[in-house]
Formats: C-alpha cells, structure tokens, sequence
C-alpha cells in the first residue's frame, strides 16, 4: 500500500556533492531523510534507519510483520548541467508505504492500514508545521 505523498518546495535541505552516487543520477533527498528521521522520531515514531534507493532515499520504520517506511526525492525543475541545483529549484516528495514481505504475503493477513495512515498524518503534522516548507500537493 503507497500513500500518494506530499510535494512541496524548501530551502532547508541542501543537497550534498555525489549523494546521487547511490541513486539515481540527479536524484537528491539525503537531508530530507535525515531531517525527516529526526521529526518521527521525536513524535514517538521509531525508524530503523536510512539508506538510498533507486528512487532517492528510504526512511524504514519497521519490518515485522510488514514494512513500513516513507520514500524521499527530489525532482529537479531547471537544467542545471553539471552543476548541484539550488535547493530553491528542487521540488521534494516523500511518501508513505507499507508493503508485506514475500512470507507475509504468502501466509499472514496483515491490516496495514491503520499504521499507513499514522505514518501519513505524521508526515503531514511535519511538513505542515515548518514554515520554510510550501506544499504544492498533497493527498
């Protein structure tokens, strides 16, 4: 189950040289994700860790009996070249997921819902709260 997410723009996250190293090229979103681990944790959210993906970085906050993590990028709005884009120019998005593993969906019936939906209204109390933030969408 994916949540649609929220997309918005802020200045906050800077991005890092060659964190697109392990993601996708031109794909930002490591400040996000640390930023955002420290705000669900501080609302009693617990998140294991933080690593990159494909698609720019995962927040996973659990993985027994179901996955549930949120998903961090960026998009690029202007043409850079091979120069970092401002922060400014980037639109951000994050999204939560909670997804049962092969097992779970094998042989466990899992109501997922419920900690998707915590998970959302945690991220949009976060976003929502920060003034240098500016939603653009959200669900």
């Amino acid at each position: 189950m994916l949540m649609e997410g929220y997309w918005f723009r802020s200045d906050l996250f800077q991005i890092e040289p060659s964190e697109d190293d392990d993601v996708n090229p031109g794909i930002y979103g490591r400040q996000l994700a640390l930023w955002l681990r420290k705000r669900l944790e501080d609302r009693g959210q617990a998140v294991l860790d933080v690593f990159p993906e494909d698609f720019g970085w995962c927040v996973r906050c659990q993985l027994k009996p179901f996955l549930l993590w949120v998903g961090c990028g960026s998009i690029n709005d202007h043409e850079t070249g091979d120069l970092l884009p401002s922060p400014d120019l980037v639109t951000w998005h994050c999204f939560a997921v909670a997804e049962l593993p092969l097992l779970g969906r094998l042989f466990g019936r899992y109501d997922m819902a419920p900690a998707l939906s915590r998970l959302n209204l945690l991220l949009k109390d976060i976003l929502e709260s920060e003034p240098t933030i500016k939603l653009i969408k959200q669900p």
